[in-house]
């Protein structure tokens, strides 16, 4: 994608000056501080009294102004270069991760899965088979069965509504609240 459509337009103006005002100070700041060191320690060879003493005083500030110019000027570069550098390294450190644990997600799908079948769901694209629980020893049995086939208690009103689920007797063939035909 080309860069002028992921940056706001409105960012393009201050943007060219920081890149070009931001290197200008930060040059102009070095040449200073330069000049100042330089004059200063040239003062102790010839014994005689420093040229350009505050010259250091005026780069640093420069200095640290044009610095922060190139930080705004070109921080979205900078930001796309880190990106670009860090991506493949979180990519790979993620996969790293992913194999070793793949044993440990396959065991806790294969738990799922079993805990689903028991509770009478099916993850297949069969349909799966209707089982209620049974109120007095909480067993699970087919949806028309009339009594429980562990403690032999009768099931009343066992067949749920799949449109609201409204508990109906077994034999029902429409549901009491809606009116649902069942099949």
């Amino acid at each position: 994608m080309d860069e002028q459509f992921k940056i706001d337009p409105g960012h393009g103006g201050p943007r060219a000056f920081f890149r070009v005002a931001g290197p200008i100070l930060v040059g102009l700041g070095v040449l200073l501080f330069a000049l100042g060191i330089i004059g200063f320690f040239a003062a102790f060879g010839s014994m005689s009294r420093p040229h350009f003493m505050g010259a250091p005083f005026v780069g640093i500030p420069l200095l640290a102004v044009g610095g922060w110019m190139c930080q705004f000027g070109y921080a979205g570069r900078v930001a796309r270069y880190m990106a670009e550098e860090m991506a493949p390294v979180g990519k790979d450190t993620f996969n790293y991760m992913a194999e070793g644990t793949q044993g440990a997600v396959h065991t806790v799908a294969r738990a799922a899965a079993q805990g689903l079948a028991e509770g009478g769901v099916s993850l297949g694209g069969s349909q799966p088979e209707t089982k209620v629980r049974c109120h007095k020893c909480n067993a699970l049995v087919d949806v028309d069965a009339r009594f429980c086939d562990q403690c032999g208690t009768a099931l009343a009103k066992t067949k749920p509504c799949p449109r609201c689920d409204e508990q109906n007797d077994p034999d029902a063939r429409f549901c009491d609240n809606c009116g649902y035909a069942y099949p």
